[in-house]
């Protein structure tokens, strides 16, 4: 499956929603993106780690991690695909048991490549890789589906992560644009508020 039909399934789906949504930080956003709708479609969810790994096939890593919880189902799509090994990062460390952070096999010095679904600021892709990081691993690079354009590849090239993007929030917008779902003015107000939204 092509980018641009990617573009379109998630457009199909409700995963790209032009409106007004109130985002987490506060901010009334005129475009929402709900990456996680993807897991009720596995035709999808196969187009998406096919086109995340090809992004990434010139790349040396040993080891896929998916940011949880959206890029967890990409992940474990290349994984099952590619015969890549995956670990997993809890959100909450456990109080029993083992304790671990990560779960899965590995071992110090391995590249370990981080999945997400889209960066804004790059936040939740280092607080993978940090985990990641402590226990040994070496994160250089991370790839995900949507660039939101607001700062996240510049944070994260200053923590030493190589951003590796498939497509960027003005691809979507043309692509929507040109297939006539959505018009100019609904473009035009959305990359306004991206160029008005920087993460700093």
């Amino acid at each position: 499956m092509h980018i641009e039909s990617i573009i379109l399934h998630l457009f199909e789906i409700g995963a790209v929603k032009f409106g007004s949504f109130t985002l987490k930080s506060g901010l009334i956003s005129p475009i929402y993106l709900d990456l996680r709708l993807t897991v009720s479609t596995p035709r999808l969810l196969v187009a998406i780690g096919e086109t995340l790994h090809a992004k990434t096939r010139d790349l040396s890593y040993d080891l896929l991690c998916g940011v949880p919880y959206t890029a967890l189902p990409f992940a474990t799509a290349i994984s099952i695909q590619h015969n890549i090994p995956m670990v997993m990062r809890r959100k909450e460390k456990k109080e029993y048991g083992t304790g671990k952070l990560i779960e899965g096999i590995f071992t110090r010095g391995q590249r370990c490549l981080v999945i997400e679904d889209l960066v804004t600021s790059g936040k939740s892709i280092l607080e993978t890789a940090i985990p990641l990081q402590q226990e040994g691993l070496i994160v250089e690079d991370a790839v995900v589906l949507i660039d939101r354009e607001q700062g996240g590849r510049f944070h994260l090239a200053e923590k030493g992560i190589r951003l590796h993007s498939v497509c960027s929030i003005t691809t979507l917008l043309t692509v929507l644009m040109e297939k006539k779902k959505i018009n100019e003015q609904t473009v035009e107000s959305t990359l306004q508020f991206i160029r008005e939204h920087q993460t700093s």
